[in-house]
């Protein structure tokens, strides 16, 4: 096992003994694989970057030795994508659920780590398929060939985790606007109430300003005495 978490020479073997008919079993092997990675470090942009490239590489390796032709190889690896996509949604849900918690305490969404936070889930899809793609870059040619159809067709068909960002991302930027509304929402009905007491309360300053006044007095002065001396 690699220090990104992955059991690479695991996966190199499932795919050198991949087949079309093993679909859904490589999809569900490579999204296990690549959320126990993930499940494994900080959720960063790095370590995501990380995990996917060594994920691709691994299976990729086996199935270069699987021996398919070239069509069943690009079903293999588009069960690859398929799986890798499948663990990066429940990444991109942990994150969701991260922000709800902050979003409903306050915190503002514009600043600070919670703006790095949403900016980093809006282009997870961009790093899904950068990382993939640089990871292909560096194999064998009849392994670029299946690899750029798969990535081809999904990014015209987009991935599960980056649609969830997306709607992530627009989510919590609806809900903070709602919150400082609501905030302000008390503000208002605590200055209603104040103003349907108006009498009342400048009844209550006016009682408090009397009564500083009569402590504040000072004693008057003695009537001088008009005797005339004798």
């Amino acid at each position: 096992m690699t220090k990104t978490g992955i059991d690479h020479d695991a996966l190199v073997n499932m795919f050198a003994e991949a087949s079309t008919r093993q679909g859904e079993a490589l999809r569900k092997a490579v999204s296990d694989a690549t959320l126990k990675a993930l499940q494994g470090r900080e959720l960063t942009i790095a370590n995501i970057r990380k995990v996917l490239k060594n994920v691709t590489e691994a299976a990729s390796a086996g199935a270069a030795r699987s021996g398919l032709p070239l069509p069943d190889m690009e079903a293999v690896l588009g069960k690859v994508f398929a799986g890798m996509d499948a663990a990066l949604l429940k990444a991109v849900q942990a994150n969701r659920v991260a922000l709800e918690q902050l979003v409903s305490r306050g915190v503002d969404v514009q600043k600070g780590q919670m703006a790095s936070a949403l900016a980093n889930l809006e282009k997870m899809e961009d790093t899904f398929f950068a990382a993939v793609g640089k990871a292909v870059k560096g194999m064998d040619q009849p392994l670029q060939g299946p690899w750029s159809q798969v990535l081809e067709a999904m990014k015209l068909q987009g991935t599960d985790s980056g649609a969830q960002a997306s709607q992530t991302v627009e989510q919590m930027l609806a809900q903070a606007q709602t919150a400082l509304r609501d905030s302000r929402a008390v503000g208002l009905r605590a200055a209603q109430t104040m103003l349907e007491s108006y009498a009342t309360l400048v009844s209550g300053v006016l009682i408090g300003m009397s009564e500083g006044l009569q402590q504040g007095t000072p004693a008057k002065p003695a009537a001088k005495s008009t005797a005339r001396r004798k």
